[in-house]
């Protein structure tokens, strides 16, 4: 996927919609792939696949000093990465790590509950601004509708999440705007811009497909991040809990 394709306008699939007469995008999806690992082409290694870059033209534009944090965050990884703390995973992230998530909508709102800690996003579509400037794990979400398109409005980002487990970065500078595009009854094509004036040299862009979870009686299921918390900190102790 490095090279991205350009964002399809031509998008002709008109399926089940809502009572206000939006695409109905309610279910359990999920992410297939790599790019919860590594958004740039990697290769495999020790419990990670090989995957394709997702990002437009291959790789991420960063500025000297950004990439050399990369790289530090890249040999620190199996220690640093946010994620493996219990911290939330960030925007966009959040959306392909390697668990479902389930879409609920409303005229006024789309809610996205993620299986990963149990983490919940809300995203305004009643027309409301950003608020005041506030640091937030997730940002602050704000979306509206162009045809048949949920784009999504995210900023106020606290600057310490990661974008992968490769150690892709951000500040609290961090400007994203997401599109969901429903492609078919199964299928939504995610596009992600990103912005960020203190870490990448040009706004850049990733894109992949979103699946729909069809199994019979699919519910998103506990995950027990706490436990895996004190094992590493036990670890660290040099002990066993």
């Amino acid at each position: 996927m490095c090279g991205a394709v350009a964002h399809t306008s031509a998008q002709t699939y008109d399926g089940p919609r809502t009572a206000d007469g939006r695409p109905d995008l309610g279910g359990i999806w999920q992410v297939l792939g790599s790019a919860a690992w590594d958004l740039e082409a990697h290769n495999a290694q020790d419990g990670i696949p090989a995957g394709l870059s997702v990002v437009d033209g291959g790789t991420i534009p960063y500025r000297p000093a950004a990439a050399t944090a990369r790289d530090a965050n890249r040999i620190n990884r199996l220690t640093d990465d946010p994620v493996r703390k219990c911290f939330l995973p960030g925007v966009p992230r959040v959306t392909y790590m390697p668990w479902p998530f389930r879409i609920v909508q409303t005229p006024d709102h789309v809610v996205l509950s993620y299986e990963f800690a149990h983490t919940v996003r809300i995203v305004y579509t009643d027309g409301s601004p950003h608020p005041l400037p506030n640091d937030f794990w997730l940002g602050d979400s704000r979306g509206h509708w162009e045809g048949d398109t949920l784009v999504v409005d995210t900023t106020h980002f606290n600057g310490q999440t990661w974008l992968d487990a490769a150690g892709n970065h951000h500040s609290n500078e961090l400007h994203v705007v997401e599109r969901y595009t429903p492609m078919t009854e199964y299928h939504l094509d995610y596009e992600v811009t990103l912005e960020d004036p203190r870490t990448y040299t040009r706004p850049w862009t990733m894109r992949m497909p979103i699946y729909k979870r069809m199994e019979p009686g699919l519910r998103l299921l506990d995950y027990d991040c706490v436990d895996h918390l004190l094992d590493a900190l036990s670890e660290a102790e040099g002990g066993a809990r």
